[in-house]
């Protein structure tokens, strides 16, 4: 399946979603409300939040005369994706990573750390930066904002229903409600599903932005590289980032913990790799990605001696 059409429908059970737990807690009204909070925290997201995440990395912003290299290559993506130029920071953190934000192409930011750059070539960091452009040009930034503050809604109804319980609420099933045992249910099952499906949003962009970024820098290689950098220090030298940010940064900054699979922000490195390996030759797709993810395991191996 498609990548955006899944996306499409995963917003869409998300929002369904919302609205079901909003009728559970409390009949029409709870849906109401539940969309209300859901709306308001959308507002707030789109127009805030990357000035809260750009304050949260302590990222300083730079010119054209200040960090030359980097402007020049951002301008040459931006333009090979047909962006507007977008501002760009730089993150203070030995921790290779990198990041976009902002509510559209004319408000866009991309952010690098210090790490990175000092560790990458300039054709790596030309890869990193045409991923980060791809999330501006797919519109992922918004989508991400806005599968987090659906799922945050969840959260928030999921937590009144637990203080509902322990006041002695709960409506019953005539009245539209799920009762007190639909609420035990959901304040469990809620946010666990809400997480499922915010991070599957999330994994299908992740595709999507390395397809688009091996575009918009001419060579797939250039992005793979990279990811194998990253991906071997990633977990050498940890990132001070909150989880409520980690998919927004090109690796999971929290990947030395043990997440599950269907709870990982992003696609394991291994496949990202492969798939943009795959990307070129003549031969059948399948045998592509066979031959690609054996050469990302050797090279992985002996990164890992």
């Amino acid at each position: 399946m498609n990548n955006q059409v899944k996306t499409t429908i995963l917003l869409a059970v998300l929002t369904a979603f919302i609205i079901w737990v909003g009728q559970l807690l409390g009949g029409r009204q709870g849906m109401i409300i539940a969309l209300v909070l859901a709306a308001g925290m959308n507002f707030f997201s789109y127009w805030f939040s990357d000035k809260l995440v750009l304050k949260m990395y302590r990222a300083r912003e730079v010119t054209r005369e200040t960090a030359p290299e980097l402007f020049e290559i951002v301008g040459q993506l931006a333009r090979n994706a047909g962006l507007p130029m977008p501002r760009i920071c730089v993150i203070p953190s030995e921790a290779p990573n990198a990041f976009a934000t902002g509510r559209n192409p004319q408000n866009a930011v991309v952010a690098v750390t210090d790490g990175l750059i000092g560790m990458m070539n300039r054709q790596e960091i030309m890869g990193v930066l045409a991923h980060e452009l791809a999330h501006i040009k797919n519109r992922d930034i918004l989508i991400g904002s806005i599968a987090a503050t659906l799922a945050g809604a969840i959260m928030v109804l999921a937590n009144m229903a637990r203080w509902s319980m322990i006041f002695g609420g709960g409506r019953n099933e005539d009245e539209g409600g799920g009762g007190i045992m639909g609420l035990i249910a959901m304040s469990i099952l809620a946010p666990l599903a809400a997480m499922i499906i915010q991070s599957a949003i999330s994994r299908s962009r992740e595709y999507m932005a390395d397809a688009s970024g091996a575009s918009i820098c001419g060579n797939p290689e250039w992005l793979a590289s990279a990811l194998e950098k990253l991906g071997y220090h990633s977990g050498r030298l940890p990132m001070n980032a909150s989880p409520s940010t980690a998919h927004m940064l090109i690796v999971n900054p929290l990947s030395g913990m043990k997440f599950s699979h269907l709870f990982s922000t992003h696609p394991p490195l291994e496949d990202r790799i492969a798939r943009l390996r795959g990307r070129s030759g003549g031969q059948p797709q399948q045998k592509r990605d066979d031959s690609a993810k054996a050469k990302a395991r050797a090279t992985w191996d002996q990164l890992s001696k």
